[in-house]
Parts: structure tokens; sequence; C-alpha cells
């Protein structure tokens, strides 16, 4: 009998001197992590030193079931401690290891990460891996139906002089002027897509439609002694500002957000369909789809980030059990405690006395 006390006593302080230690370790790896940037973090944390390092704490935190008898009696300490496992457990089921293991044992090869381009109209299932340049086949297809770009309202025209900055929503009819001895600037044209054709001797100039993005602004510029001449401001190409330029003229558009509607195509049938942008993202198949990058060009085509969901749904039960097990332990138990005392001091003072 005291044999066992003394094991599972040396058993206790073994596991919460490797436990600080371990806690300690991953404080200073988080703050080495932090400084090596999201891609080479993401790959030092999966690397097979840290791999061994993960299962370590691991099986530390279940064994701590079997020393401390109170994680178990306490619900909330109960929720606390396996929601840890659980996130662990989750995390390491979504590692490259684990992905390799599961496709050494059971043959399944899912892709973890990795970017899709899809041109506008067209119909593709290849991923191009992360870090390798090879590519692997989705189950299914994804359509582009169409992409498109939004900006901020108003968009501005930007005054730049020797003495002074001045931001002027572009509005067909807008004049402005910077100072009497620059004369005045009036917004005659706004083109999304600026475009310069030639008809015999004759150059027209158009708001031509797609394929192409060339947004840009016709101005008529009145100089001070009465002389109109006009100037294209072009977004994509600003000019320099020389020393013998009284002024400096930008168009400046910011983007709001770039969209792509798209179809998703399962033995040749559409089974959904989406609009995926930035921060909403199309989840599907066990995968995740997230806008990354567009065709700055022309607007044609579009860059889908890929990202397995395999054991995020883990992650995601054991942040809630760890959250519900902290409230809990914290709050709602001291609540409790304090009206069962309540309740059992009323029930005292209700009690008939015997004399």
């Amino acid at each position: 009998m005291g044999t066992n006390k003394t094991f599972k006593k040396e058993l206790r302080r073994t596991i919460l001197a490797t436990a600080l230690v371990l806690f300690i370790l991953l404080i200073f790896l988080s703050i080495f992590g932090a400084f090596l940037g999201p891609y080479q973090a993401k790959n030092f944390f999966n690397s097979p030193l840290l791999s061994v390092y993960w299962l370590v704490l691991t099986a530390l935190l279940i064994a701590a079931f079997a020393a401390f008898a109170r994680l178990i009696r306490l619900p909330s300490l109960l929720m606390i401690h396996a929601g840890c496992i659980i996130v662990l457990a989750g995390a390491i089921s979504g590692s490259p290891a684990a992905s390799k293991i599961r496709k050494h044992l059971f043959g399944i090869d899912k892709i973890l990460t990795g970017e899709m381009t899809i041109l506008e109209g067209h119909t593709e299932n290849r991923v191009t891996l992360e870090n390798t340049g090879l590519t692997k086949q989705l189950p299914f297809s994804i359509r582009l139906k169409d992409f498109r770009v939004e900006f901020y309202k108003p968009e501005y025209l930007l005054i730049h002089t020797p003495k002074a900055e001045y931001k002027i929503p572009v509005e067909i009819g807008t004049i402005f002027s910077p100072g009497p001895d620059l004369g005045s600037i009036t917004i005659v044209r706004v083109f999304e897509n600026f475009k310069i054709t030639i008809d015999g001797d004759k150059r027209i100039i158009i708001d031509g439609p797609q394929p192409g993005y060339n947004p840009a602004i016709e101005v008529q510029i009145q100089k001070p002694d009465g002389n109109i001449t006009t100037q294209y401001v072009f977004e994509r190409f600003p000019d320099h500002f020389q020393t013998k330029d009284k002024f400096l003229l930008t168009y400046r558009k910011t983007i709001s957000d770039y969209i792509s509607d798209i179809e998703l195509i399962k033995d040749g049938k559409v089974v959904a369909e989406k609009s995926i942008e930035v921060n909403h993202p199309l989840h599907f198949g066990g995968y995740h789809f997230y806008q990354s990058s567009y065709d700055a060009d022309s607007h044609k085509y579009t860059v889908l980030s890929v990202v397995s969901d395999t054991g995020l749904n883990l992650v995601y039960a054991g942040y809630l059990m760890l959250g519900i097990g902290v409230f809990w332990h914290f709050w709602l138990r001291h609540i409790f405690t304090k009206k069962n005392q309540k309740a059992n001091k009323w029930k005292l003072n209700t009690q008939p006395k015997v004399y």
C-alpha cells in the first residue's frame, strides 16, 4: 500500500516537472516561430523534431488522468484537460507526418495545401502542391463562372503641388482649382478600360470591353492664361513628378474585395454554387477554398488556396470544450457553490427547532 502511494507521488512529481519544462519550452518555441514568418514557422512546427515534442506533450496530458484523480472528479477540470488533448490530437492528425502514415497504412492520399489557378469560363480540378510544384487532382472540379474586383467608393484624383496635396472624389463634371497660379482641373470622363483605336488617320479613345483592365480619367486643364489642354491620368501607370511640372495628377482606386463566382461539379453535375471572396471561403469535399490572388492585368483568372480540413473539427471541438471548462471552473462552479450554500442555510433556518 505504501509502495503504491509512493509510486503515485513520484509519478505526480515527474508529470508536473516534465509538463513545466515542456510548457516553458513551448513559450520559447512560439516566440522563435513568430520571427520566422508564416511559411517558415509552419515548416518548423511540422518538423520531425517538433513532431516528437507534440506527441510527448499529448502523452503527458493523457498520463495526467491516471496520476491526478481530481481531473476526473471535477467536470470543469476534465473538460479543460480533455480539451487540450483534443486540440493537440486534431493538430497532429492534420500534420504532414500523419498524412504520410494514412497514405502508407490506408492508401488515403489527401491534398494538404496547394493552389488552383482557374481561367474565367473554364473548369479545373488540378491543385499545385505547396513548395513542390507537383500537381494532384481533386475528386471534383471547379468552374469559374465570373471573376470581379470591387473598389471602395469614391475613387480619388490626387493633385500634388510643391506646397500641398489635394484629394478630389472622381465624379464627372467636378472642377477644382489648386491655386490661382495653377489654373483649374475638370474631370471629363472616367474609363474602366482605356483603349485607343485607329480609324484611318483618326485616333479614337474608347472605354473598351474586356479583356483588359486599364482604368483612367480624362481631365481638362485650364491654365491661368486661358489655354485648355487634355490629359489622361492612368491608375496603373502613374506619372513621375518633374521639376518643370507645376502639379502632378494621380488616379487612386483602392480594392475592397475580389470575388470568384464558382460552380462545383461532381460526376458531371453541378452540385453547388458559391461566391468565394476574401474572408468568406468555401468548404466542400473535405477542403477549404480561400480567395488568394487574381490576374491583376486583365482580371481573367483567379487563384484559390486549397487547404485540407483534416483534424480541423477536432481542433474546434477541443477549443470549445476548453472554453466551456474554463468558464465553468472559474465562474459557474463558484456561482453553484454559493447557491447551494444559501439553499442549505435556508433549510437549516426553516427546520423546526427541537428543545
